[in-house]
């Protein structure tokens, strides 16, 4: 055992259960051996103060040991936890636990002793302005509310589960919520009193504690959605609360609130304190300021784990996972048809479509149109890959049904989608898909549209320089040490491409061939050295548009095949194509790009464009660019975890792929496919 770690004995299995348990403490070496048994523990843990840590706080008290006590965070998860969503922030606590206010706590002696810096302090400040700009609370599956009536004065009472232990050790029971209501109507007679209740209560699951309001009429609305808290206060005019963390929540957003209980944040001179157990807590409670309650309890008390790497991480780590999932989850939120997918192409989808509010289902159009002949699918969406067969298209548009489309991302993978190697990235677009220029895509108008802010092009530069320096671009394959000899002439790279691919058919209305472009650039430039590079998967064997040798060499100087694009980009001048994603990666790396037909990077101001695009009038610097096309549009899975994860993440995660790879990933044998194949069938029957 580490000498600077302390042996750490915990009999719940459910706590043992936590992925990454180990992370959120490495201090501690974690035994679940009994204490009559070797090796002998230092301390015991259990889970605050349920009746199922009744038996580690006996083994803790017989054997003169301190007792821990862990708690969920207050910025825990996307989902619930009794769904199965694992906690990304913990508390713990030496001394008590937080909502119990009967003792001291670790927590409570935090905020009295506000031992500070300012650099915390900042801190603070900034993860609060995040939290109210992402609306981001302890669980962040709801939707936001969305107010469907005039605007008037709404004061919000919250109800609590019956039994609820924050309630018991918080120091008040039933009556006090009948007392929070009563005074709510007296003090506001003017506002339409809203009773927030808790979900479990209307699925008859548990039950609350404001439950009988029939006889006060109309001027009670008894407010059941199950939406964002955050969203829902800042509707608020007052909050009224017995010791329901909304209440420190609603002190975030700068709302009055009324406490009828003793919660944590409760005596410190930011709450009307109705409970008189408050004033007996002496010395216990002094004037504080909300940055120091919220910079104790978030900072200095909670725990965080980084989702993206798994280690322990920070309150920004969690809040940047949590305002990506969340927004995620709200766009993909309802049911979802994927219509006429492969089982392969199932098991690829179903992990980006893993959140609360989704339910997918794969079918065939036959079985879509029988489902419609049986019930309405008003609410639902179709989701197709790629730009979707017509038939499908037709039906969507028959049915006034919302279309999605699905294609592979930026940065994809070590090996070709052909050889049945699964992406990193999808991009799941509403509007259109990135590569049909014929119509705007969500791509399209972010970058039309959005105003990129100093933090993303902050993040956007990083990533392009970690790109750049990883030597990443989508599929990472080849490996032979290419040396440009150009002989002083200008260089320029021709990046072949798949001649069926849809990106040429609907980007490229001029030049659809690759033989046809090498023709064009060559008569544009007469004396360059061209190098021409077979697009992968026509090296591969696996689809059309090669070009025979003794042809493609009238017009090109040199042709390269198992090089890696990204060596041969970095030693040209300039990069012209049709439409590929080399162009993209090119601009990355400040080449000179030439487009003949209308790529996503295209007619932004940062590439030479030899067609128009109107709908495309904003000029672009190339971190707005990076932004919008690695960060806004895709999405990102850990394959390991099976979870979202981001751009930075994956980048780390494709260098690790490409390491141990040995024939650069072009090449896959059947046996490899095969295998492949059997491992995606188990994820798409087994949903894992």
């Amino acid at each position: 055992m580490n000498n600077s770690t302390t042996k750490t004995l915990i009999l719940s299995r459910g706590i043992l259960a936590i992925p990454h348990l180990k992370a959120f403490f490495p201090e501690w070496d974690i035994t679940h051996s009994a204490l009559w048994r070797k090796p002998q523990a230092q301390q015991v843990a259990g889970w605050g103060l349920r009746p199922s840590t009744r038996k580690a706080r006996v083994v803790a008290e017989k054997q003169g040991l301190p007792f821990v006590a862990l708690e969920d965070g207050f910025l825990r998860s996307l989902g619930l936890g009794v769904n199965g969503e694992p906690p990304l922030s913990l508390v713990v606590d030496d001394m008590g636990i937080y909502y119990d206010t009967t003792r001291p706590s670790r927590l409570e002696q935090l905020i009295l002793q506000a031992d500070l810096s300012e650099e915390c302090l900042a801190q603070a400040k900034r993860a609060g302005d995040f939290l109210r700009v992402f609306q981001l609370s302890k669980y962040n599956h709801a939707p936001d509310f969305v107010p469907t009536m005039p605007s008037e004065k709404v004061v919000l009472v919250i109800d609590q589960t019956f039994g609820d232990m924050a309630v018991r050790y918080g120091q008040a029971d039933e009556k006090d919520f009948q007392t929070m209501l009563d005074c709510a109507i007296a003090e506001n007679p003017d506002a339409q009193i809203w009773v927030k209740t808790h979900p479990d209560v209307l699925s008859g699951k548990k039950r609350g504690y404001l439950t009988t309001l029939k006889d006060y009429g109309d001027k009670i609305r008894l407010f059941s959605e199950n939406v964002n808290p955050i969203s829902l206060l800042n509707y608020a005019e007052k909050v009224y609360c017995v010791t329901s963390q909304m209440g420190f929540e609603a002190l975030l957003l700068g709302k009055p609130v009324v406490t009828f209980g003793v919660p944590w944040y409760a005596g410190w001179g930011l709450t009307d304190d109705r409970n008189p157990a408050v004033a007996t807590l002496g010395e216990r409670r002094q004037p504080r300021s909300f940055l120091q309650l919220f910079a104790c309890a978030y900072l200095q008390y909670s725990r965080y784990l980084n989702p993206y790497n798994q280690q322990l991480g920070t309150i920004f780590d969690v809040i940047d996972y949590l305002k990506q999932a969340k927004q995620r989850n709200q766009r993909l939120a309802g049911k979802v048809y994927a219509v006429g997918m492969s089982l392969w192409k199932r098991a690829v989808v179903i992990p980006f479509f893993n959140t609360p509010a989704c339910e997918i289902e794969f079918v065939s159009l036959a079985k879509l149109q029988k489902i419609s002949q049986k019930r309405p699918l008003v609410g639902c969406k179709i989701l197709v890959w790629g730009q979707g067969k017509p038939e499908i298209l037709a039906f969507a548009e028959q049915h006034n049904l919302p279309l999605w489309r699905m294609e592979d991302g930026f940065i994809r993978s070590v090996g070709l989608g052909s050889n049945l190697v699964a992406p990193l990235s999808l991009v799941i677009d509403d509007l259109g898909i990135y590569f049909n220029a014929e119509q705007p895509s969500r791509l399209e108008q972010i970058l039309q549209n959005k105003a990129f802010n100093a933090e993303e092009l902050t993040s956007a530069k990083r990533l392009r320089e970690q790109l750049v320096a990883s030597h990443i671009g989508k599929y990472n394959v080849g490996n032979s040490r290419f040396q440009l000899n150009s002989h002083g002439k200008k260089s320029l790279l021709v990046p072949g491409q798949v001649e069926d691919d849809a990106s040429i058919r609907l980007g490229s209305p001029q030049i659809k061939r690759n033989l046809d472009l090498l023709k064009t650039v060559r008569a544009n430039n007469p004396d360059a050295y061209i190098l021409y590079k077979p697009h992968p998967d026509v090296v591969s064997g696996n689809r059309v548009g090669n070009i025979p040798t003794e042809i493609a060499l009238q017009y090109a100087n040199e042709i390269v095949l198992t090089a890696n694009i990204l060596d041969c980009i970095q030693q040209v001048d300039e990069v012209h194509t049709m439409t590929s994603l080399a162009g993209f990666e090119a601009l990355l790396r400040h080449k000179t790009v030439h487009c003949y037909g209308s790529p996503f990077y295209a007619h932004w101001g940062l590439t030479v464009d030899h067609l128009d695009l109107s709908r495309r009038s904003r000029t672009l610097t190339l971190d707005e660019l990076t932004a919008g096309v690695l960060l806004d549009y895709p999405d990102y899975l850990n394959p390991h975890t099976q979870k979202l994860t981001n751009a930075p993440t994956a980048v780390n995660i494709l260098l690790a792929q490409r390491k141990a790879l040995k024939d650069g990933g072009l090449q896959r044998s059947w046996l490899a496919k095969q295998l492949g194949k059997g491992k995606q069938l188990w994820r798409v029957l087994f949903r894992q």
